[in-house]
């Protein structure tokens, strides 16, 4: 198992990039133990917002959104830096999840009539890439090229029979901090084999910073969402959200209908967006949090997002934060299914996905 140990403050080399490119921050966050250097990379835009990315899970350990006053919070949950949470790495951070995000039934596939055993994470399921994954390996990271954003690239290479998938994949994630207070996450890859795909960020999201979020309000582009069982596999089946718990056409606040979730008190169901364009950029959620003001849109090239909270009936232990996932990914076990849009990337093809989380704010309500 990687364990990391955190260099103290008096340690950290902080190393700014030439005054001429992005304003990037290098530093040198820990140690994993067969000695890897682990770096932070801390993104810095004209408004004061900061994005602060690492190179253990491609983590994003931290992100600073202005509210309506100007105060700074971090919005993502960071877990304690330890030994023990960032060898975990999921659920506590803000990983890259891959190579597949959610769930494979029975842990395999078969592709071009060769079956493919995956490891079983899940019960005898497969989620989120894996028991390592993507999460819990180090990236190669350097501040990268951005239109004069602040951002940084970092790439990884699975190799073949890495948890089971077939193929050499060779992955970027670049993340870029815009000065109007947008974080855009571009992933990209290339494979010499067929192999599935499908990436996302896993953050937990508070636009409070902390304590619960049954009155954010949260919107959802999507009419339907995919039927699953009590794994949480789809069956195949589809269906409106009209007249359901998962009806957010309009804006609602998440805790609203915690009475019809059932024993889990949760969401965990992936919504199948309202598309014109496959490929274009469209607005998939969106959330806002009155008390401070902040306001969240996501945008994604994706088809779908999983929506994942905390449990909602506000009875959560000390600390007692609320979290929500907002996850864009393609339907989880796509591979297995026909009818679902493809997941699979095959030579001289590149998979690219981008995702924006644009923030800003609104006005207190009139009294």
């Amino acid at each position: 198992m990687l364990l990391i140990r955190v260099a103290p403050l008096f340690a950290l080399l902080l190393l700014s990039v030439r005054a001429s490119e992005p304003p990037v921050q290098r530093s040198v966050f820990g140690q994993a133990s067969d000695g890897t250097t682990i770096e932070a990379y801390t993104l810095t835009n004209k408004r004061g917002a900061v994005a602060k990315v690492i190179t253990f899970g491609a983590i994003l350990a931290e992100l600073r959104i202005p509210d309506r006053e100007g105060k700074l919070v971090n919005v993502v949950r960071e877990a304690a830096f330890s030994e023990a949470n960032y060898s975990r790495a999921f659920p506590q951070a803000a990983i890259v999840v891959g190579r597949v995000a959610n769930r494979i039934a029975k842990a395999r596939f078969t592709l071009d009539g060769h079956e493919y055993p995956l490891a079983a994470n899940s019960g005898p399921n497969h989620i989120h890439g894996g028991k390592k994954g993507f999460s819990k390996v180090i990236w190669q990271a350097q501040p990268a090229d951005a239109g004069g954003r602040a951002a940084v690239k970092l790439t990884y290479l699975s190799v073949d029979g890495e948890e089971g998938y077939p193929g050499n994949l060779k992955v970027t994630v670049t993340y870029a901090l815009t000065d109007d207070n947008t974080l855009q996450i571009d992933y990209a890859a290339t494979t010499d084999k067929p192999t599935p795909i499908n990436l996302t960020n896993h953050a937990y999201l508070n636009l409070a910073g902390a304590g619960d979020v049954l009155e954010h309000e949260v919107s959802i582009n999507a009419a339907r969402y995919t039927i699953s069982d009590s794994a949480l596999i789809p069956s195949g089946e589809i269906r409106p959200t009209a007249g359901t718990p998962l009806d957010f056409s309009r804006p609602t606040a998440v805790g609203a209908r915690v009475s019809q979730l059932g024993a889990s008190q949760r969401y965990d169901h992936n919504f199948i967006l309202n598309r014109r364009d496959e490929r274009s950029l469209e607005q998939a959620a969106r959330v806002a949090d009155r008390k401070s003001g902040r306001v969240l849109e996501v945008w994604t090239t994706e088809p779908a997002v999983q929506l994942y909270t905390s449990p909602l009936d506000g009875k959560l232990p000390p600390p007692g934060d609320g979290f929500y996932c907002l996850e864009t990914q393609h339907y989880p076990d796509s591979v297995n299914h026909a009818e679902f849009p493809s997941t699979i990337l095959r030579p001289g093809q590149a998979f690219h996905s981008v995702t924006e989380f644009r923030f800003s704010t609104v006005a207190p309500e009139k009294p």
